[in-house]
């Protein structure tokens, strides 16, 4: 089914401008209008006229897509997002629909065409994809997009993320001043920018303290709690680390679970540093030393920008909102 920005591309003008012509709300040549009009015959491109209607009288409607899945307790991070997402939609009179890709780039871009046909006011997605190739036919331009934790290849639009990359070098340095030189580092897939941020923030900290990155010590797979468990068995009986940095919180539990059924005293033979911080980590004996994201303020953050495009229907170039994350240092290193 073609889409509006199919229709601008082959009449080669802007979305803007093929919304003006379907909808008469401002002056357009009427040459440009035949071109509009040729691509729309041309395309079979047909206005959703129920749309039209609506559209002048906005649908209140914000939608949020999120990346969660039942074997991560990211769920929470996202949830916390969500929280302050809708915190602010409430008092702006606006109502928030949530759809999850469950980090599958077909499943997100099945969401994205559904809002398309809900007449949503404006989206903000945590991306799945790296880059911003799936993602271009399907945002059709008629509503403002805000991305949020990721940070796609390509993607020059609004963006509010968290700055984990100081924190995770922080945290790595405390690590080596305690004397810890073999540090094993835990992450999920590599190749979505969180990621890549912590694992880059790893090295850097080893290339500041002169000593050389052992590859055999950086373990990554499924963010579960099995791949936690079994990447710091191997960091510990193959590699012989002597502290573990996990980059995400499920592989975080996996890890300590491999560490308490061994009888692995934490610090003393095996220091440990997790990913966000949820009540169990304050809990554990000794309470785990953490990366706090700011996670229900980058919902805010993110809302406050897609209300304004929403509100004041200005294109821009992109705001790009960098938000600290926390090293909160406890008994585990």
């Amino acid at each position: 089914m073609a889409s509006i920005k199919d229709v601008a591309k082959v009449a080669k003008v802007s979305t803007a401008t093929v919304s003006h012509v379907i909808n008469g709300t401002r002056y357009v040549a009427n040459e440009t209008k035949d071109k509009v009009f040729l691509a729309m015959k041309e395309l079979d491109y047909k206005p959703n006229l129920v749309a039209k209607s609506l559209r002048s009288r906005k649908s209140m409607i914000i939608g949020l897509i999120v990346p969660m899945q039942y074997t991560d307790t990211s769920n929470f991070f996202f949830m916390s997002i969500a929280n302050g997402i809708e915190t602010i939609v409430k008092q702006q009179g606006y109502n928030l629909i949530l759809g999850n890709s469950h980090e599958n780039i077909q499943t997100e871009i099945e969401q994205i065409k559904l809002f398309n046909s809900q007449l949503i006011d404006g989206l903000i997605i945590a991306p799945t994809a790296d880059n911003m190739e799936p993602y271009l036919e399907h945002f059709n331009g008629e509503y403002p997009v805000v991305f949020i934790d990721r940070k796609p290849v390509g993607y020059n639009g609004d963006l509010v993320i968290a700055d984990s990359y100081n924190s995770t070098l922080e945290a790595i340095t405390l690590l080596m001043k305690k004397g810890h030189k073999k540090i094993g580092f835990i992450t999920g897939k590599l190749g979505i920018s969180t990621s890549d941020e912590r694992l880059t923030a790893y090295k850097k900290a080893y290339e500041q303290n002169d000593l050389p990155i052992d590859t055999l010590c950086i373990k990554e797979g499924e963010s579960c709690f099995d791949s936690g468990y079994k990447f710091a068995e191997e960091l510990v009986e193959n590699q012989k680390i002597t502290a573990i940095f996990v980059a995400n919180n499920v592989m975080t539990m996996g890890a300590l679970r491999y560490l308490n059924e061994n009888h692995l005293k934490v610090p003393d033979d095996v220091a440990i540093i997790g990913f966000d911080d949820y009540d169990w980590m304050k809990i554990t004996s000794p309470p785990i030393s953490v990366i706090k994201q700011p996670s229900f303020e980058m919902g805010e953050e993110a809302v406050r920008i897609l209300l304004e495009r929403i509100e004041n229907g200005k294109e821009y170039e992109g705001e790009q909102v960098l938000l600290p994350s926390e090293f909160i240092s406890r008994k585990s290193v």
